[in-house]
């Protein structure tokens, strides 16, 4: 019995991890908090002797061994730490050697201008694909830029990219894009009807949520996508890209299935989109009771197309 209780337990703590890998977890932290740039910032320990090099006479016994590493206190880790300086705004990360920096505000207003420049999708692909203001370039393998024609009627916009999506440089194209097809399929249309992307161009390491920072840099592209393809119905795929992009606080449970109006850039002279948010297809692979409220939603924009289409 007390060998099947071992298994039973290393079987539990097998499955446990294995739960952590999936959901994104790639490192340890450690119990009290610590900041990881005070600690950049910090002089490094002098490096051992080589190997095969003798220390000098006397100094054999005399240094004790390295006691293990402490983190400084909070209090400490501040006054030693020099203040944070702003990035430049013309190529934080690449440009710099491959080495991240914390963006400042200069980025976000780089990120607009660019944006902005951009007359089509493929040059706006092109500008974005040049960018180095955002840290995640440095860590995803591809550029998620988007999927679909150029003059679809109805857009769909995620938050970020997964591992699939990274590996593939395509949007929605794991378990949760087959689902969002199966549901487009529904309502009577194709995968390559409609336009996809991410507000966040670029796969967070280990699947992580971007930051606020991080969002704020990417969103002028996507915003730029909008009013490019200016599709005649706008759909939020979750909660995260539509507080992104409109501002609500509201959670995707309430928000979910309410028309709103996004406005576009200042060349649409107050031209607005009609836009609605609904239940992200990851969301809906966790909790498969809540298909109903999205099968909702989707009738109602198809309902939107239809009577854009004037049938």
């Amino acid at each position: 019995m007390e060998g099947e209780g071992e298994r039973k337990v290393s079987s539990a703590l097998e499955a446990l991890l294995d739960f952590y890998i999936s959901a994104g977890a790639d490192g340890w932290l450690e119990l009290d908090p610590a900041d990881a740039f005070a600690l950049s910032e910090a002089p490094r320990p002098a490096a051992p002797p080589q190997a095969g090099r003798m220390a000098p006479a006397g100094m054999q016994s005399a240094a004790p061994a390295a006691p293990a590493r402490q983190m400084p206190p909070q209090s400490q880790q501040a006054r030693s730490a020099p203040p944070m300086q702003p990035a430049p705004a013309h190529a934080p990360g690449a440009a710099g050697g491959g080495a991240a920096v914390v963006p400042g505000d200069e980025v976000v207003v780089a990120a607009r201008e660019a944006a902005r420049s951009a007359a089509t999708l493929d040059e706006l692909r092109e500008t974005l694909a040049r960018f180095d203001g955002c840290n995640l370039k440095l860590t995803a393998k591809s550029l998620v830029f988007a999927d679909g024609p150029a003059d679809a009627r109805v857009m769909f916009v995620g938050e970020a990219p997964g591992r699939e999506e990274d590996a593939r440089g395509l949007p929605f194209v794991g378990r949760s894009g087959q689902l969002l097809d199966r549901m487009l399929e529904a309502i009577g249309l194709a995968r390559g009807e409609v336009y996809i992307t991410n507000v966040v161009p670029w796969r967070p390491p280990g699947n992580r949520t971007p930051s606020p920072q991080e969002t704020e840099i990417c969103k002028p592209f996507v915003l730029r996508q909008i009013e490019l393809v200016r599709p005649k119905v706008l759909v939020f795929l979750g909660g995260a890209s539509a507080k992104a992009l409109t501002g609500v606080q509201d959670g995707i449970l309430r928000l979910r299935g309410r028309w709103l109006e996004l406005p576009l850039g200042p060349d649409a002279q107050g031209a607005t989109i009609r836009a609605m948010a609904t239940l992200h297809p990851a969301y809906l692979l966790r909790s498969p009771v809540q298909k109903r409220y999205a099968w909702r939603d989707f009738l109602a924009i198809k309902a939107a197309l239809d009577e854009a289409s004037g049938s």
